[in-house]
This record gives structure tokens, sequence and C-alpha cells, in this order.
């Protein structure tokens, strides 16, 4: 294979199908096309010039923060979203190279898949021997015109014959004003940004951190827009670091794809509309792709169904489904097995308010999903939405609701939590404002256990064993451990795709650590035995064994509860 998107195909069709114009905004999630995103790099001598505190990422420089940068989202597009259209794109070159012959701007990488050949292509300008080989290979002029940047970006989005259903161009530089003596490029960068607003192109600055600070409302405060989702008024200050940049481009990189976009009733006759969407989604290995031995093309499978006396091939309208009940085979239609299984139509039906205090940790019993306003499908979403947010906020009350998330499913009851807006201190937005839904356990759900044991233990062995938790307790985070599967699986991939003589080894963050845990306990553990162990104790033994298994689960048991 010669990239990475031979391994992660993905079994969706290329081309598909649109939502129904004019069909009311259900559950269901219909694909709208591919997200597409382009790189535009200032690539003037300024950008290749080391800070002079020489404290920020071992004096890096804002050319090789941003190759980084762009190779970091390539990598990860390759294994989360490899139908993506990626592009680099360079403005401040000596040579030029794109459609429409603009000077000084010059096109690295079309759009296109991200794959391995195009990391290493990146791989090149980093470091010293990178600066070299950029210099020899585009050179550096000042005299480029942002506005014919935008156009040819522009020209990039035009140029590509698949669907997309979402358009963003970055901009990295630390320049904040590149035309300061010439109001003719100026004007022209002002009118092709406004141009990229009207097609529905998102501009986003990724500026970076300069001598004597980075000013926005200089030149980039006309320039840059913001999607319907994005907050206006809210500004990322300048980046001097690799990870604020990371923090920045994830924030930005992707498009929030709706789960379901579905209706909110607050009474019969009043409601708006809401997305839904996933927060966490477990992380599988992806599946094998079966290939063509000869040609090396994916093989795709046709099932058909025969009649087993005569073998004649049998349509979708000749089948038909039964079910036996009372010695009786019971014949349905396909229309009638759908209407048993629909409850109602998808969306929120409001019941009523209580206080968050009432919502109990035993509660939860699947990960929860977040909605947020869809302005677009309902003029006046947004506002009733923030007046329901603000007041829940203000009471300290959730909302109950019945929840059918799509056609064909039951209705849950679920618990909307109201969540603030928050910002960290690069102002980039870490928490969005919204409810989650908290999926509220049935009567069934909820069991009953009895931890009664026929041996309970004194209040020695009680206490002794609180020193042991004590001692081990640290602040847990669900974040903090990787699936070491996963990772050494997505490691040996990229080592075969970029032709690494070994692949790196992944660390398994889930192992216990004994020798600290031997460290901090010293002769609890023996104590801890003496108390509950006869003296003839025998570790060696199998009955010894099973009791050892039991007193590790015993120790590591309270670092295991589940949070949401």
């Amino acid at each position: 294979m010669s990239d990475w998107v031979s391994y992660y195909r993905s079994e969706r069709e290329e081309e598909e199908e649109e939502p129904e114009e004019g069909a009311e905004p259900g559950g269901d999630y219909q694909y709208s096309g591919r997200d597409s995103l382009i790189f535009l790099v200032d690539a003037s001598k300024a950008m290749f010039q080391s800070y002079e505190e020489g404290e920020d990422d071992d004096d890096w420089t804002a050319f090789e923060m941003t190759i980084q940068c762009i190779r970091n989202v390539y990598t990860s597009k390759i294994i989360s979203s490899d139908r993506d259209l990626l592009s680099v794109v360079f403005y401040g070159t000596e040579k030029n190279k794109n459609s429409a012959d603009f000077k000084h701007v010059y096109v690295l990488q079309e759009l296109d898949n991200p794959g391995a050949q195009r990391v290493l292509e990146l791989d090149k300008y980093k470091g010293n021997r990178g600066k070299a080989l950029f210099r020899e290979s585009f050179g550096h002029n000042n005299e480029y015109s942002l506005g014919e940047a935008f156009w040819a970006c522009s020209n990039l989005f035009s140029d590509v014959q698949l669907k997309m259903s979402h358009k963003r161009i970055m901009l990295f530089t630390n320049e904040d004003n590149p035309h300061a003596n010439d109001s003719t490029k100026t004007k022209l960068a002002r009118t092709r940004a406004a141009d990229l607003r009207d097609t529905g192109i998102i501009l986003d600055l990724m500026h970076l951190k300069k001598p004597g600070g980075f000013d926005i409302s200089t030149f980039y405060r006309d320039i840059i827009n913001v999607a319907e989702d994005e907050d206006l008024g809210v500004q990322p200050v300048e980046s001097g670091k690799l990870e604020d940049l990371m923090k920045k481009v994830r924030a930005k990189e992707t498009k929030k794809r709706a789960l379901a976009r579905i209706n909110f009733y607050l009474c019969k006759d009043i409601f708006f509309t809401v997305g839904v969407y996933n927060l966490v989604q477990k992380a599988i290995k992806p599946y094998p792709v079966k290939l063509y031995r000869e040609t090396n093309e994916p093989v795709r499978t046709k099932t058909r169904t025969f009649n087993q006396e005569t073998g004649s091939l049998l349509l979708p309208s000749d089948t038909k489904k039964a079910q036996t009940y009372g010695n009786r085979q019971i014949v349905l239609e396909k229309e009638e097995t759908e209407e048993l299984k629909k409850f109602d139509s998808p969306g929120l039906v409001l019941i009523g308010f209580k206080p968050l205090a009432m919502l109990k940790q035993h509660h939860h019993i699947k990960p929860c999903q977040f909605i947020y306003p869809e302005e677009s499908l309902m003029s006046g979403s947004m506002t009733l939405f923030n007046a329901l947010l603000t007041k829940c906020l203000e009471k300290e009350v959730m909302a109950l609701c019945r929840y059918v998330p799509r056609r064909n499913t039951p209705p849950y009851f679920v618990a909307m939590i109201p969540q603030e807006e928050e910002l960290d201190e690069q102002n980039v937005q870490t928490a969005s404002p919204g409810f989650h839904l908290i999926f509220l356990p049935y009567a069934d759900d909820i069991r009953k256990i009895d931890f009664t044991e026929k041996v309970p233990a004194n209040e020695e062995q009680v206490d002794k064993m609180k020193e042991i938790v004590q001692k081990l307790r640290f602040k847990y985070r669900s974040d903090s451990f990787e699936n070491p599967v996963l990772q050494q699986h997505f490691r040996n991939l990229e080592a075969l795709a970029l032709g690494m003589m070994e692949p790196e080894q992944a660390e398994d963050l889930t192992m216990p650590k004994a020798e600290e845990m031997n460290r901090r306990l010293g002769n609890l553990v023996e104590e801890f035995k003496q108390l509950v162990y006869p003296p003839d104790y025998s570790p060696e033994g199998k009955a010894g064994k099973r009791k050892q298994v039991l007193l590790m689960s015993m120790i590591q048991l309270p670092f295991c509860n589940r949070r949401w």
C-alpha cells in the first residue's frame, strides 16, 4: 500500500443520498459531504526567525510550529476521517504555482485525501536543513497580495468535483499588518475575504507570537469570519507554543456533525429545533478491508435470496416476515412490521423540571449526549434555547423530557443538565453552552445486590484496609489511560506507511505501578495478611493464590469508580 488511506478505507459509499427537499428534520443522520480544509501559510522571512527569549518550544520558529501542527492534523485525519480533503498553500514565496498564476502564491498540495506521502513531504521542511531546502525550493518575497492568496484558495475549492459540506481556510501568520503601505492590496484582501464569506467558506486566523505582540485590530478584524455556532466576540490570543496552536486548530478543524436534528416540544404548539451530539464514542480498531489479490481493489459483497425449492431469485417484494404464536403462523407485511416498531416521531417532549440535587450518580446508565440549537433549520431556535438554558442555570434545575432519538426506536426518559460556556486562558472554548442529556434508568435497569457476607470483617481488619486504600489513592482521570492495543496498532501502521525501521512502542498506562505501590504501602500488606489469614497460610497453594487475587482486587477496587 502506498499510504494509510488504504488501511482506513471507510465502508460508506462515495456518493451519499441527500435528504429530500422540504423534509422535516428527523432523527436519522444524513451524510452531507466531505469536510475540506486549506492550510494557508505565511512563508515570509519573519516566519523563519527564532524567538529572542529562547524559551518557547526549544527555539522553534513560527514556520516550524506551523508545519508540525499541520503534520499532526494530517496524521489524526488519516486515522479518524481519511475521506476529508486537505491542502497546503504558501504565500510570500519567490516562486509561484497556482491555477490563476498569481505571483508569490505556491500550492504545495492540492485538495485531496491525507496520506503518508503528504506527511513525508511536510517533514522535509523541518529543522535547519528544512529552512535551507525551503529557501532553495521556494524562496521568500514580501510583495505578495493576501487577496490573491484568498482567490487561489477559492479556486482550489471550485476545482473539486466531490460534494463538500464544510469549507474552511486556516491562515497561519505572525504579521499583523501585511499591507501597511499599500491600500490597494488591503482593499483587495477585504473584498476577497467578503467573497469567501458569501460563498460559505470560513476563514480562521491562527496568529503566532511576534516581538511586540500581535494586534488583530490592525488588519485582520475585518478579514476573518466565524461559523454560525461560534462566538464572534471571542478572539483567541496569539500562540507562542505548539501546544496552544494545536489546541486552537483542534477546536476548529472538524465540522461538528450532529447525530440527529430533532424538534424540542415545550408544549403541543411551541417547539424549536436542536442538534444532538455524541460527546464520547468508543474507540475501536478499524475493520480490515478485503482486497482482490490480483488488482488490489476492495472486494464488495452482494447478498441475494433464492427460493429453496425452485432455485429462482427472490425480490424484496417476494419475501414476508412471520411470527409463530399459539401454534399459528402470523404473516406480516413490511409496512406492518415497521409500524410495530414506531412509537412516536423523533423529538424531545418536555415533561417538567426538578432540582439538580435529585439526580444521583447511580442514575447514569450510558454515555450522555449533548444538544445545541439549530438556528439554520428553524429561525428563533437560538433565542428560545438560550432563554431556557439561562433560567435552568439561575434556578439550578434540570428538565425532564421524553426522548425519541430516531425512527423505529423506543422512547427514553432523560434529564437535561444545563451547562454554561467556559473559556481557557487562550480564549478557546472548553465547554459549549447547552444541555447534557442524561439517560434515566427504568425500574428493570436497577438491580438490588445483597452485600451480606457469611464471615464479615472485624473492625481492626476494616481499619487496616482503610489505611491501605488511603495510601494508594490518586487523582483518577479517564483520559489519562489510552487503550494500549489501539495505540500500538496505529503506531504499527504509521511505521509501515512512513517506511520506519521499526514502530514506536506504546506505553501501557493501565498496568499498575508495582514498585510505587510497594513503596507507599511499606509493611501494611504484611500486617493486613496477619490480621486476615491464618498462621499456616501459604500463598503458593491453590487456595492461597485465590485469596491473593481477592486481596489485590480489594486493593484496586476503590480506583475503578465510574464517573460521569
